[in-house]
C-alpha cells in the first residue's frame, strides 16, 4: 500500500512540473491581452533621433510600472501612500547620524543631501579607483563608511544600507539614468549583456526570452516587464520590504533552478551595469513600487 501511495504522489509532482514547464511555453504563444491603467508619469516617451536625416523614432522602452495594476501605481506615485517611503526616512535619519571611530555623519562630508546627492544614483554602478572595480551604490556608501567614518560596513541587503541607498536614490528621482562612459564600466555592462542573454539553470532559459522576447505576455498571473531597473531600490509588494536590485535578479537565478550568486558578486554587478546601460535616459523612478 505504501509504494502505491508513493508512486502516486511520485505521479503528481511529475505531472505538475510538466504543466509548470507547459506553461512557461504556453506564455509563449499567448496573445498579450492589455489591460486598462492609470496615467502613469515614470513613463518614457522621448524621442529617439534617427540616422541620416530620417524621421525621428519613438523609444520602445517601458519602465515595470507600466506593467502594474491602477492601485500599485497609484501607490508609487504618491508619496504618503508608498511604503518605501519608511526606508527613506530611515535613510535620512542615518545620513545625519554620526557613525564610526571618526564621528562623522555622511552630512559632514556631503552636506545636505538634496544637493550635493542630486543624480549620483543615476551614474551607478561606476568605477571604484582605490579598489580597482566596479561598484554599485550600496557598495558605495560601505566604502565610504569604511574609508571616512572608520566604521564597519553593513550588512548588504540590511535595512540600514536599503535606507540610505533609498535615500540617495530618491534625491534623483526624475533625472536621467547616465551611466558612466569609462572603459571600465563600458567592461563591466559587456560581460553583463553576456550574462543576460545566457541560458542558465535546469530550465535553461535567459533573462533576454522573458524580458526581451515575451514581455507584455503572462507568467501565471504576473505580466512579464521588460527589463528596466531605475525604479531601484524598490518596495515589493510580494516581499513585504524593500529590496535592491540584487535581490530582485538573485530571484529570477532561483527561478530559473541557477545556481544563485552572493550579494555583490562580480557578475550581479556586471549585470547591473548592462542594465543601467539599457535605462539610458529613461528616468529614476525610486523608490519604486512593484507586485
Amino acid at each position: 500500500m505504501k509504494r502505491v501511495v508513493i508512486l502516486a504522489a511520485a505521479g503528481v509532482l511529475a505531472a505538475a512540473s510538466a504543466a509548470a514547464l507547459t506553461a512557461v511555453d504556453a506564455a509563449a504563444e499567448d496573445a498579450f491581452q492589455p489591460r486598462a491603467r492609470s496615467p502613469n508619469p515614470a513613463r518614457f516617451v522621448a524621442i529617439a533621433p534617427a540616422a541620416g536625416g530620417a524621421a525621428p523614432v519613438a523609444d520602445s522602452r517601458r519602465s515595470g510600472a507600466e506593467f502594474m495594476s491602477a492601485s500599485t501605481q497609484a501607490m508609487q506615485r504618491d508619496d504618503t501612500l508608498n511604503p518605501g517611503m519608511l526606508w527613506v526616512a530611515g535613510g535620512e535619519t542615518q545620513w545625519s547620524t554620526p557613525a564610526g571611530r571618526s564621528a562623522k555623519s555622511c552630512a559632514a562630508c556631503h552636506g545636505d543631501a538634496k544637493t550635493s546627492m542630486r543624480g549620483v544614483a543615476a551614474r551607478f554602478p561606476a568605477f571604484d579607483a582605490p579598489s580597482q572595480g566596479v561598484i554599485n551604490l550600496a557598495q558605495r556608501i560601505n566604502l565610504c563608511r569604511e574609508r571616512r567614518q572608520q566604521a564597519s560596513p553593513l550588512r548588504l541587503e540590511s535595512e540600514e544600507l536599503l535606507g540610505l541607498e533609498s535615500y540617495i536614490a530618491l534625491q534623483s528621482r526624475g533625472l536621467p539614468v547616465a551611466p558612466p562612459r569609462d572603459k571600465q564600466v563600458a567592461a563591466a555592462a559587456t560581460r553583463g549583456k553576456q550574462l543576460y542573454f545566457q541560458r542558465i539553470g535546469q530550465l535553461n532559459l535567459s533573462c533576454a526570452q522573458c524580458h526581451d522576447e515575451r514581455w507584455g505576455k503572462h507568467l501565471a498571473s504576473s505580466t512579464i516587464p521588460q527589463a528596466h531597473a531605475a525604479a531601484y531600490p524598490i518596495y515589493r509588494l510580494e516581499w513585504q520590504a524593500m529590496g535592491s536590485l540584487q535581490r530582485r535578479l538573485r530571484n529570477c537565478i532561483s527561478g530559473v533552478r541557477a545556481e544563485i550568486p552572493p550579494y555583490g558578486a562580480p557578475e550581479l554587478v556586471d549585470l547591473e551595469a548592462y542594465l543601467a546601460e539599457r535605462d539610458k535616459g529613461m528616468p529614476i523612478e525610486s523608490p519604486g513600487v512593484r507586485p
